[in-house]
């Protein structure tokens, strides 16, 4: 939002936006940094419904002011908002605040090593000159929650995760306070869990959207084999019922026939 830029001169007063590089083709860092992007997505598009539009990306740069660099967070959400379809417009292809008119309602980070600058900066970013952790910046902008989830165990010291995998942090009064688990944010209807399993053939320890009691928002393919399992129980409960009337008529039919056999018509008793 416009009033919680860095400062006055960085507010934006024009929309050219020709000079900002937009796509730099870096590559993620690592497949599981792209893994857990991807399912910090795909399941929201799949699987959930919370009844207004909604922009979920991953690694997707977050322009808030013309002359300030962009963050790029390893995912976010954003509500209330429609997807730009005309992607040949340069200002369809990224998260302009002032085009959409709001920061991200959410950010999260994925930590890979010691050079994220998600809680801290760190030395390398300090000699670049830079002021503002990831943390910090996101505070600054107004993004309402920022996680952050450390499978590698990377930030582990006691003024970082504290040994934690995951935090998250709501933004009140300007500064972000941090959220006790079962993590739920309020604002958002989400919340997030770490879920041990299975995601496209890889086990591990994952960072999950879930609901209010705790269960994990279903990917697709995973919405798609609960339809197939509870299709198959209605399938054997429907077997298992034709079987009862048919092992019902069998019975019948044998007492039909002693009946007979005793000379009483069975249609008269």
């Amino acid at each position: 939002m416009a009033h919680n830029l860095l400062n006055d001169d960085a507010i934006v007063t024009e929309l050219d936006i020709s000079h900002l590089v937009t796509e730099d083709d870096t590559p993620v860092d690592n497949f599981q940094s792209e893994k857990q992007q991807r399912l910090l997505v795909e399941p929201l598009y799949s699987s959930w419904s919370p009844g207004i539009p909604f922009i979920a990306a991953a690694n997707v740069g977050v322009f808030y002011a013309l002359k300030q660099d962009p963050i790029v967070p390893d995912a976010m959400l954003s509500l209330g908002l429609e997807m730009p379809t005309d992607w040949s417009q340069k200002q369809n292809r990224s998260y302009f605040v002032w085009e959409f008119g709001k920061v991200p309602d959410v950010c999260i980070e994925i930590v890979s090593n010691r050079e994220g600058d998600e809680l801290a900066l760190s030395r390398k970013s300090q000699q670049k000159g830079k002021t503002l952790s990831k943390k910090d910046l996101y505070a600054r902008i107004g993004v309402p929650y920022y996680a952050v989830f450390d499978p590698l165990e990377q930030l582990q010291a006691p003024e970082e995760m504290d040994g934690s995998l995951l935090q998250a942090w709501a933004l009140r009064e300007g500064r972000y306070h941090l959220l006790q688990p079962p993590i739920w944010l309020e604002a958002v209807g989400l919340g997030l869990t770490l879920w041990e399993g299975e995601f496209e053939g890889v086990s591990g320890l994952w960072l999950r959207w879930c609901d209010a009691q705790g269960q994990v928002i279903w990917t697709g393919a995973e919405g798609q084999n609960a339809e197939r399992q509870r299709a198959e129980a209605e399938r054997q409960r429907a077997e298992a019922e034709r079987q009862r009337a048919e092992a019902e008529r069998q019975r019948a039919d044998r007492l039909a026939e002693r009946l007979r056999a005793m000379g009483v018509d069975p249609d008269e008793v």
